[in-house]
């Protein structure tokens, strides 16, 4: 490595970054680039008008922030808007079924757009580069095409999840939504077409000439508006004007003498630092990984920080978050103490499906001065809806916040929801050692968790710890892919746990992650992913 080192799921967005990095970019720089391409090249994954947590260290500068920028409800949401809809929970506590399915697809699904504000933030605090030259590389996938990959296809064509619509249906219900993706027979663009979307190349010429306050007070925002009012949305004027991100310090753990830092709440990185706390009190090397012994002690700490995060975690503006108990490491005793006994978590739900879907993606880059960047950014689940004459898609996060009035993911005016995005730097000797996040829903949490666990407790590069095969159990189920062995799925059965086999070889997130080992920097793409590392 001369001037970095970049990963994310999209091998064109990964291009774009290196490529920036090459030319003298910094790690800010490149993030924000390869964020933009992929939300050309990947856009139900994320968008301008989505949401994200990024963690930026900058050892020159001694600066280490997050900035937050979590999609908020509109000020015109209430809390009983939804109440007498609810169908069920999905299993794993994060979004809610409605008759309808207003809260998923549609203009009421919609929060607040925050993502381009945040990308400006960063560049004019620490980037090297204007928002205009790194539009670019975004500017040319929108105007001049990419090819569908076998990702995104699949993504679009996946059956409906838990009761929800499903993406062929959202990706072709609205005109203009289906005039981009969709063929004139109304069906959606096959792996290899190259997919043109003139209107979003456009969008970002706009923003080049006027700058990003376009989007929030200017022309932009006025034609966001008329769609809003036009199609019964509740987005409004003052919500887009109003729009800010937050500036967090990092929230800090540790693990067997590595320092964590992760994002605050409403971000997951509280459960991250939680499960750690408590696997710290085990041998986990010496159990063997994935053994069965290994699977059910990791289980019961994703249960126990699951049901944690739904009684206690959601947005601090509006709820008190009990940090310093749930990051304790008494606590964590306790909880590990109790697994030590044979006592095994509960995971309440209301009435449960099947499990969230992943819309998200990842960038994890670190640039020749040593600066780095973890940036999760992604749509929740897309709401189907795009501004006729903009071609970006809108988040569908509405899904997410519980309609039940009085819990902690309740629907109030302003709040953000819970969101399991845990862009994560771990130090070793106060130097930065694994710079590492993922896409995945609510799965991201318990990717991040055990890629970690590979590297620190069984010695793995990125690669491997990004390849190696993955479990999640945020319910009663502990979920396993197609590659944890058989004879240990069966012992878990022995032990009275209910094992369900994903048909996927890789599965539950797509991590990617930057290890530095003894000063040389070697990375990991999640294999299940479209992605790629790339040196420069």
């Amino acid at each position: 490595m001369t001037d970095g080192i970049i990963c994310a799921p999209q091998p064109e967005a990964v291009e774009a970054g290196a490529d920036i990095l090459a030319k003298g970019g910094n790690a800010v720089d490149a993030a924000v680039a390869t964020a933009l391409v992929q939300t050309a090249v990947d856009p139900q994954m994320c968008g301008i008008a989505g949401f994200g947590s990024m963690q930026i260290y900058m050892p020159g500068s001694q600066t280490h922030e997050v900035i937050d920028f979590h999609g908020r409800a509109p000020l015109a949401a209430t809390a009983h808007m939804w109440e007498d809809r609810v169908v069920g929970e999905t299993d794993d506590g994060f979004g809610f079924i409605l008759k309808g399915r207003e809260n998923e697809c549609g203009y009421g699904a919609i929060t607040t757009p925050m993502s381009l504000k945040a990308y400006a933030n960063a560049l004019t605090k620490f980037g090297s580069m204007s928002l205009s030259d790194l539009l670019e590389p975004a500017i040319e996938y929108a105007e001049s095409g990419f090819l569908v990959r076998p990702h995104v296809f699949e993504f679009w064509n996946n059956p409906p999840i838990a009761g929800r619509m499903g993406y062929v249906e959202l990706m072709t219900k609205f005109p203009a939504t289906r005039a981009i993706y969709a063929n004139s027979t109304g069906e959606l663009h096959k792996i290899g077409h190259k997919l043109v979307n003139k209107d979003l190349a456009a969008t970002y010429r706009r923003i080049q000439k006027n700058g990003p306050d376009d989007f929030y007070n200017g022309e932009i925002a006025r034609d966001i508006i008329a769609d809003m009012e036009e199609n019964g949305g509740i987005l409004s004027a003052k919500d887009l004007s109003q729009v800010s991100t937050t500036v967090n310090d990092p929230l800090w753990g540790d693990y067997r003498g590595y320092r964590i830092a992760t994002n605050q709440p409403p971000g997951g990185g509280i459960m991250l630092v939680e499960m750690l706390n408590i696997l710290e009190n085990f041998d986990l090397a010496s159990m063997g990984h994935n053994s069965c012994e290994y699977v059910a002690t990791v289980s019961e700490a994703m249960k126990i920080a699951t049901a944690d995060k739904d009684k206690h975690v959601g947005d601090p503006n509006f709820i008190d978050i009990p940090i310093d108990h749930l990051t304790s490491k008494s606590y964590a005793a306790s909880k590990a103490d109790e697994i030590k006994r044979g006592m095994k978590a509960s995971v309440p739900r209301m009435n449960s499906g099947d499990k969230e879907s992943k819309d998200t993606t990842h960038i994890s880059v670190v640039d020749a001065s040593g600066n780095c960047v973890s940036l999760t950014h992604s749509l929740g689940m897309p709401s189907g809806v795009v501004t006729n004459g903009l071609g970006f898609m809108y988040n569908g996060c509405m899904a997410v916040f519980d309609p039940r009035p009085g819990q902690p993911g309740s629907i109030t005016p302003g709040k953000a929801r819970f969101s399991a995005m845990c862009p994560t730097i771990i130090f070793k000797n106060n130097k930065p050692f694994l710079v590492i996040g993922a896409p995945g829903g609510t799965y991201i949490t318990m990717g991040v968790l055990q890629a970690i666990l590979n590297v620190i407790d069984f010695g793995m590069n990125a690669q491997e710890a990004t390849a190696a095969p993955r479990f999640c159990t945020t319910s009663e189920v502990i979920d396993v892919t197609n590659r944890i062995l058989r004879r240990t799925e069966r012992g878990l059965t022995d032990m009275g746990y209910q094992v369900r086999r994903s048909a996927r070889s890789y599965n539950f997130a797509g991590v990617h992650a930057l290890r530095n080992f003894e000063g040389k920097w070697d990375g990991g793409a999640d294999p299940g992913r479209d992605g790629m590392v790339i040196s420069v």
